[in-house]
């Protein structure tokens, strides 16, 4: 924890709370008929609104994008290397906007939530949640906070889908999208590994009644272990073993990667929910880019040579149609070794680009 808050951080911080009283027609025919939405901000809105940018985070991700909420709080916010003053999101010049989605387990509407008809949790009960519905939710929040139009609006995988999307139901409302490591839609293989992370929780003798602990820890593993590089898992762990010894027992890790996927499945099975995480798949799933005509921002695009979860081949798809369309596009390809999660990562090459960008814009 840090006794004095480093250098370039936005400090403590304070989640805020929206609710909505309005009904939101969903995606799958059915309707939130009241909702809320937990978000951050960090730095000021001018005068005429026109500084702000909209954070939206990826699968297991949430509102609390950096700061720290309290002094004892051991890590900062999960993209604080990115926002703050001096960073690539500059708090001296942008007014950030960092929410948790619909159906999220972090504090906005989801399965933990009452459900008003029953009086009880939703649990799986809970309506399947899409990129176009996030969308819609986020454009609501943005009226609420007096934004006409957002100066960007960024995200990495998923939270880049939403960018995206933005940009063609919103046009009129996005100046600069910023899409970091995505895809226009999930290849084949991309949804089979969703597939079995949610068979993993469906098939544990504790959902959908009880909490599916072990279920939960398949799914994060299955899903961490795509998030890497072979070249990242071969540095970290190679065939480290835990000991000199062999002790041909099943039930205990013997190689420290076996080792760190099960922390991993520990760590996230106690703070996050089973249903959010069926929900966040199927959104992934789900999601098309569309015609991208209507489109009037301007883009930037950023992939990672090692990632195959979403390879660089799927941003210059995207890239190669928004050239297509007549829009404005600038991409950057980043040589990294760390996988898909070098989105997140302090890499300096990786800022250096991002901030060259972020400059760029007028506010």
């Amino acid at each position: 924890m840090p006794t004095v808050l480093p250098a370039g951080s936005v400090g403590l911080v304070s989640p805020k709370i929206a609710q909505f009283t309005a009904p939101l027609a969903l995606s799958s025919g059915r309707t939130l008929t009241d909702y809320q939405l937990i978000y951050e901000t960090y730095g000021t809105l001018n005068a005429d609104g026109s500084n702000a940018v909209l954070i939206c985070h990826a699968l297991s991700g949430h509102h609390h994008a950096a700061g720290y909420h309290s002094m004892d709080e051991r890590k900062p916010g999960w993209w604080d290397s990115c926002i703050g003053p001096g960073k690539a999101i500059d708090t001296r010049r942008f007014f950030v906007v960092s929410l948790n989605n619909l159906g999220g387990c972090n504090g906005s509407t989801g399965p933990r939530s009452i459900d008003p008809d029953s009086g009880q949790p939703y649990g799986a009960r809970f309506p399947i949640v899409t990129v176009e519905d996030w969308v819609n939710s986020q454009a609501r929040l943005a009226d609420r906070l007096g934004i006409r139009q957002w100066a960007a609006i960024i995200g990495g995988s998923l939270g880049g889908m939403q960018a995206l999307h933005w940009s063609l139901a919103y046009p009129e409302r996005v100046r600069h999208c910023v899409a970091i490591a995505t895809a226009p839609r999930l290849s084949a293989q991309n949804i089979a590994f969703n597939e079995v992370a949610r068979q993993a929780i469906l098939s544990d003798p504790d959902y959908p009644e009880g909490i599916p602990k072990k279920g939960l820890m398949l799914a994060r593993m299955v899903g961490h272990i795509t998030y890497l590089s072979d070249d990242a898992m071969g540095e970290k762990f190679g065939r480290d073993m835990k000991s000199d010894t062999l002790n041909y027992d099943f039930s205990s890790a013997q190689f420290q990667v076996e080792s760190y996927l099960r922390y991993q499945g520990e760590e996230f099975s106690g703070r996050f929910d089973a249903n959010t995480y069926l929900l966040m798949t199927k959104a992934l799933d789900y999601f098309e880019l569309g015609e991208l005509a209507p489109a009037r921002a301007r883009f930037f695009l950023m992939s990672f040579t090692t990632d195959w979860r979403f390879s660089p081949a799927r941003s210059r798809e995207i890239v190669d149609a928004l050239v297509d369309a007549g829009k404005e596009v600038s991409y950057v390809e980043i040589d990294a070794p760390q996988g898909h999660d070098a989105f997140l990562l302090p890499i300096p090459r990786y800022l250096q680009a991002f901030s060259a960008y972020m400059n760029r814009i007028e506010v």
